[in-house]
């Protein structure tokens, strides 16, 4: 993601390699902020976009402690798929 790589820019420098208009854009970084995961900050009329990484970070942090569960049932779901194909 760009914002990690370059914070603080402005939503239009976000928008102008996309191919969507600053509409769609500005609905994107709406359910990006509800969600957390970005701040903006205006100064005068311009808009700055911050990565907020916190929040996927905890995400994150779940999805692993799950990991290990998924894989070991999705790795008995293909045994038994296989083992009822042979038949």
């Amino acid at each position: 993601m760009r914002l990690k790589d370059e914070p603080g820019l402005s939503v239009s420098e976000l928008a102008r390699p996309l191919s969507l208009k600053l509409p769609g854009i500005m609905k994107h970084l709406d359910v990006l902020s509800d969600a957390g995961l970005i701040t903006r900050t205006k100064t005068g009329r311009t808009v700055s976009v911050n990565l907020s990484a916190g929040p996927m970070q905890d995400a994150m942090a779940w999805l692993n402690q799950y990991e290990r569960l998924w894989t070991v049932s999705i790795d008995r779901l293909v045994a038994l798929v296989e083992e009822d194909d042979g038949q």
